[in-house]
């Protein structure tokens, strides 16, 4: 009999019928889905079947504690406490759901339940799992987090990275691998990095999960170890998945009829209410009630959310972004010489000054290094423990970051280059940019991620080289900055510490220590860009590194073409009506940038202005974009040169526009 430590056996009793009660629950309402689907009612359903014995794990939890789900975990979501109708409106992808329908089933998501939003690339929840222990630790919280994961995810890249980062930070926080035997199809038993010896079998432990006592001893330990900072465990649960993948596999294709009469033999809510009926604990007349009272229950929840209200397609990009932050002029004085890269450290030290949830974390951002072009230079020194020197991990940079700015935190985590952004992606494109969207409003990330960008420092070859804000461009859910000035990096930056929504802080290194006379500072919001000077002829629009080019090629043809100069200062969003109304005064444009030309910012820029009957009809001649060949920088600088836009191909662009 499961039994509850130092509790009677009246109240233990009440524990074991109400988790038998949940595990049924989450069984019927599964087996209504899969009937409804059949019927055609629905468009996809994933179960979890056999899976139901880990609402135990929930059942402990306090209300302060997280779980970071993924999607066969239907039990343990209503254990939390989100309810039967919930999952039925997500079934149905109605308005109401946690997903306001944007989500597939099974991806469940609640702020008030600390049940962090759910994604299918699975194992992708582990880093910001992380990254919410993290915060509950530095902010010395009794909390815990629990994150599951399936068996074949665990050779994914990142399930080793959280773990190693929980480790190495002992945060509260418990990993359940749920290891039902398949990826889809395939046996897991010889991938399973558990079973082949990868780990050494003190950093987890073997449940059995089938037994309901035995998930709740264990995880129970694991609990009271994480609680008191013990660090983390890793639960390795064998149980079945009594169900095909999905509503679009059979299992029986690959599984012999043996082997699923197996399993069904050991289900584990059949066995736990034999255990109950024999121990006395339940009758078998009132476990037949229990299971009719929930049929009933379940049926009317499933015809009330049929008939619920459908999202409404004028609400497609709501929560897209959160609401755009009140700019305010950054804390940097005017009248005097300033660089770019002593500006952001300036701003970085005035919020973690004003800021305890500021936290920077990057590699060699540390002292004596103060990261590897000193932008944290000093600051480590004075706020011990919030800035943290990273592993060589770019998807723990992302993923820890995305979960601390969920808990509440105000991460500003450094990519030490941003050509190594690929083993990050991940987490920037699936979780930092959808978690605002994904959960309709309900959880947001306001995290800033900056990094150093661009050529114009020969030497860099192919990885330090790079311009590639079209990558981040192309991603709803992101806003991208490029500043050209220490005036507006520091406003950009003072303006991103104070957004709800993820920001990509893009530093062109070429312009990084160049100094300059700052006459005034102005509060920098997104989407507005700066007038350098003013002209009659062409309008130039550039940003970054290539601004310099474009203020040498619009001072050497000064004497006879009047050029208008604006640096966009930021990507997303774009300032569109900048551009607009320069074209109606000038009639020509001219794009410089520094990215690759294919499906690029300056393309987008280009079509925009030209797609618009408005601007278009501004034009005097076809717009021009001078930009980067679609090709790598070389370490030579005679490659990067021949790359790269320069100014004699500025100039002959900014002549054919003047051309009749």
């Amino acid at each position: 009999m499961t039994t509850l430590p130092s509790v009677t056996s009246a109240k233990a009793c009440t524990f074991d019928l109400r988790l038998l009660k949940l595990m049924y629950l989450s069984r019927e309402g599964e087996r209504l889905e899969g009937l409804l689907f059949r019927q055609g009612k629905g468009w996809f359903q994933i179960s979890g079947t056999g899976h139901e014995s880990l609402a135990a794990i929930g059942m402990l939890l306090r209300d302060s504690d997280y779980i970071f789900t993924y999607y066969r975990d239907r039990a343990l979501v209503l254990s939390r406490g989100m309810t039967n109708r919930e999952l039925a409106l997500a079934y149905f992808a109605k308005k109401d759901s946690s997903s306001g329908g944007r989500q597939l089933p099974g991806h469940c998501s609640s702020r008030r339940h600390n049940i962090w939003s759910a994604l299918s690339p699975t194992g992708a929840n582990l880093l910001p799992a992380c990254g919410v222990a993290w915060g509950m630790k530095l902010e010395g919280k009794n909390g815990i987090v629990v994150a599951t994961v399936g068996d074949a995810a665990t050779r994914q890249g990142e399930f080793y990275e959280a773990l190693a980062f929980a480790v190495e930070h002992q945060l509260p926080i418990i990993f359940v691998v749920e290891d039902n035997g398949y990826g889809i199809s395939t046996k897991t038993a010889a991938l399973n990095p558990f079973r082949i010896g990868i780990f050494n079998e003190r950093l987890f432990q073997w449940v059995d999960a089938r037994q309901i006592d035995n998930v709740y001893t264990a995880a129970s330990a694991a609990i009271e170890r994480a609680r008191c900072g013990e660090g983390p465990t890793v639960l390795h649960c064998e149980l079945d998945r009594l169900c095909s993948h999905t509503s679009s596999d059979d299992h029986r294709v690959y599984r012999a009829p043996s082997e699923v009469a197996a399993m069904v033999a050991r289900d584990p809510i059949d066995s736990f209410s034999r255990q109950l009926v024999d121990s006395s604990e339940l009758c078998p007349q009132r476990w037949t009630q229990i299971k009719q009272d929930v049929d009933r229950q379940v049926a009317v929840d499933y015809a009330e959310a049929e008939q619920a209200e459908d999202p409404d397609p004028a609400e497609l990009s709501a929560h897209l972004f959160g609401p755009e932050p009140v700019a305010e002029a950054p804390p940097i004085k005017p009248e005097q010489l300033w660089r770019m890269v002593d500006a952001i450290n300036h701003v970085l030290d005035k919020a973690l000054e004003q800021d305890n949830r500021v936290i920077v974390f990057g590699q060699d951002v540390e002292d004596p290094k103060g990261g590897v072009f000193r932008i944290t230079a000093g600051l480590s020194r004075k706020y011990p423990g919030r800035i943290v020197n990273s592993p060589l991990a770019e998807a723990t940079i992302a993923g820890v970051a995305c979960g601390l700015a969920s808990y509440g935190m105000r991460p500003v985590f450094e990519l030490q280059f941003v050509d190594f952004v690929g083993p990050a992606w991940n987490q920037i494109s699936q979780n930092l940019a959808t978690i605002r969207w994904r959960s309709f409003g309900d959880w947001n990330c306001p995290a800033v991620i900056y990094a150093p960008y661009g050529a114009y420092l020969p030497g860099g070859a192919l990885w330090h080289s790079q311009a590639n804000e079209s990558l981040f461009a192309h991603t709803p859910g992101l806003r991208v900055v490029i500043p050209s000035t220490p005036e507006d990096a520091a406003g950009l930056m003072w303006t991103a510490l104070a957004a709800d929504d993820p920001t990509i802080f893009l530093i062109p290194k070429h312009r990084l220590r160049q100094p300059v006379y700052v006459l005034s500072v102005e509060p920098v919001p997104f989407g507005k860009a700066r007038f350098c000077q003013e002209g009659s002829d062409v309008t130039v629009v550039s940003c970054g590194n290539c601004l310099e080019v474009a203020e040498k090629a619009a001072l050497r043809v000064s004497e006879r073409i009047s050029v208008e100069l604006i640096d966009l200062r930021s990507i997303v969003p774009w300032d569109r009506e900048a551009i607009c109304h320069s074209l109606e005064k000038t009639g020509r444009l001219v794009v410089v940038q520094e990215d690759a030309k294919s499906c690029s910012v300056g393309e987008m820029i280009i079509t925009e202005m030209t797609a618009n009957s408005q601007s278009w009809e501004s034009f005097i001649s076809p717009p021009q974009l001078v930009s980067r060949s679609d090709v790598h920088i070389g370490f030579n600088p005679i490659y990067e040169r021949a790359a790269l836009p320069g100014v004699d191909e500025v100039v002959r662009a900014i002549e054919l526009t003047m051309e009749k």
